[in-house]
This record gives structure tokens, sequence and C-alpha cells, in this order.
């Protein structure tokens, strides 16, 4: 499909799989896009696609309406927005930048006032679903910001998402909507990591157990989607554990900060970190039930010790 003249032109930064994905569903429904990653084979798969490539953030935000930043952490994002060749070099006044990192909402609030003082827009929206959904152009959008910053990007917003959120005025409040999520999430991984490993100790047939489990009131979203992974004992990276040490780790700063005690996801959050330091922190998330299984004895499918 050529792009359509009305749409707003995008540049989506971090074509890893949750942006490489954005990006298509974004082609997929006209947009003209460029595209920008560290590596460069992933910017000439890209091309491949029908999208446009760009050496830096500031090259790419050049002739964009709306930047997409899709990367790990804040740090990243900040780089990306402020650093050498970012995109607040080159972004047109009246741009909006869509900040899709998890962070700590504080941050968001610090960065969108940053580049808001330059008379751009700064939308807070992180991301739900998956690369599987973001191919599809199927997210969940947690958002928060300007009406301005809303008008500008609801078409991209509207063409990556099956559901968007709009959760606020101003940034931060998506990102807080965010970590609550992502407390559960670990949380949800953890537990059904310990449940998996801890059946397998029984001698129980483990594929028996998620059939069983899927259907029964201890199924979980992240039990349903997870396990399978261990049961093929693939452990690729879908959701690498150290994503999970860092944002559970916000989560503790952001407890601490406010004087909330959550026990339970610091307990989750030590699991990822006993996982990170055994040598598996880039593995899948699901590689948890791995670490309990060699602290354990136990043997999962596929692993050899």
């Amino acid at each position: 499909m050529s792009p359509a003249s009305d749409k707003p032109r995008m540049a989506v930064i971090g074509l890893g799989s949750m942006g490489y994905g954005m990006a298509l569903s974004l082609l997929r429904e006209g947009f003209a896009v460029t595209g920008c990653d560290v590596s460069a084979d992933v910017v000439k798969r890209f091309v491949g696609e029908g999208g446009q490539g760009a050496a830096t953030p500031a090259e790419a935000a050049k002739a964009a309406d709306v930047v997409v930043s899709v990367v790990v952490n804040a740090a990243q994002t900040e780089t990306i927005l402020f650093g050498k060749d970012g995109v607040a070099e080159t972004l047109a006044r009246d741009a909006a930048f869509i900040s899709s990192a998890t962070m700590d909402p504080d941050v968001a609030r610090r960065l969108a006032r940053q580049l808001e003082a330059t008379g751009r827009h700064y939308l807070d929206a992180p991301i739900s679903g998956g690369a599987q959904r973001a191919a599809q152009g199927e997210l969940t959008i947690l958002a928060s910001g300007s009406a301005a910053a809303f008008a500008k990007a609801r078409p991209a917003l509207d063409a990556m998402s099956a559901k968007l959120y709009e959760l606020g005025d101003a940034a931060g409040q998506g990102a807080a909507f965010k970590m609550i999520n992502q407390l559960l999430a670990g949380v949800h991984i953890a537990a059904a990591s310990e449940a998996i490993a801890f059946a397998a100790k029984q001698g129980l047939d483990i594929r028996k157990v998620y059939e069983v489990i899927t259907a029964s009131a201890g199924n979980s979203w992240m039990f349903e989607n997870r396990m399978p992974h261990v049961l093929d004992g693939d452990y690729t990276p879908r959701s690498a554990v150290d994503i999970f040490v860092k944002d559970l780790g916000i989560i503790q700063d952001m407890a601490r900060t406010a004087k909330f005690p959550v026990p339970v996801s610091a307990a989750a959050l030590q699991m990822f970190l006993m996982t990170s330091a055994a040598g598996m922190g880039r593995d899948d998330d699901a590689s948890v039930a791995r670490m309990y299984a060699q602290v354990t004895g136990t043997k999962l499918p596929g692993e050899t010790k």
C-alpha cells in the first residue's frame, strides 16, 4: 500500500522485536515510515519490507511528524531525545515524540518537561502485548499526555493498537499504569516458573500439568503464555529475564519512595536476579523455571544438567 499524504510521516527508533512489528504495522496501514536501529542489518531488512532507513535518530526524525521510540529503558530514551544525534536536534516544532519504554513515572515527567520546553509534544505511551501483537497492530497502549500530543499521535496509535487507553493529560500516568502491569507480570512469571518446576520435581507430567492448570482457577495469562517455552525447552528470548530485573527494580524504587510495602514483587525480583546471576539474563524470562530446576536438581525438557 502506498503511503497516504494525509497520514503523519513516521519514524520508529528501535527495531527490536516490538519496534519492528510496530513499524511494520504502520507500513501496512499506509504510513510512510523511517526506521532506525543500532543494527544496520535490521534497518536493511526493514527497507526491504518497504520502509525507509536512517543511520541516526536525528536523521530519522528530520522528515517525521511523529517519532515512536521503542527502546529498553529511560536512559536509552533520554539519549535518543537529547544525546548526540538525538531527535531533539532535528524534530520539527509541533511534532510528537511517543515514548514506549517502561520507566519510572518521575523520569517520564522530567523528559516530557524537557522536550515540551522546546515546542515539541511528548506522549508517555508504554506498551503491552508482546512481539506477535506488535506485528499485528494489536498492542495495548497505556498513554498519557497533552491533548495536542494525542491529536498529533492518534492516527499512529490507532494503527499500532487494539486497545488504546487515554490515562491522563500529563506524562507519568501511562508509565505508572505500566509499572502496575509489570508488577503483576513479574510476579505471575515467577509464580508460574516455581509451580512448573515444583511439578517436575514431584515427577508429574508437566505437559499434563499445563493442560490441567490452563483449565483451572490457578491459571494466569503468564502461565499460559510462558510455560510452553519450558515444555519445549526453548528459551529464545521473547522477553528477557533482565527486563524484569529492571522493571521490578523500578517498582522497588517507587515503593521505597512512597513508603509502600511490596513484599511479593520483592520476592519475585530476587528470583529474576538469581536467574540473571546464573547466566540467563538475556534468555527468555521463563528461564526462572530453569533456575529453580538447577538449584533443586530437577530435570526440565531440553536441559542436560
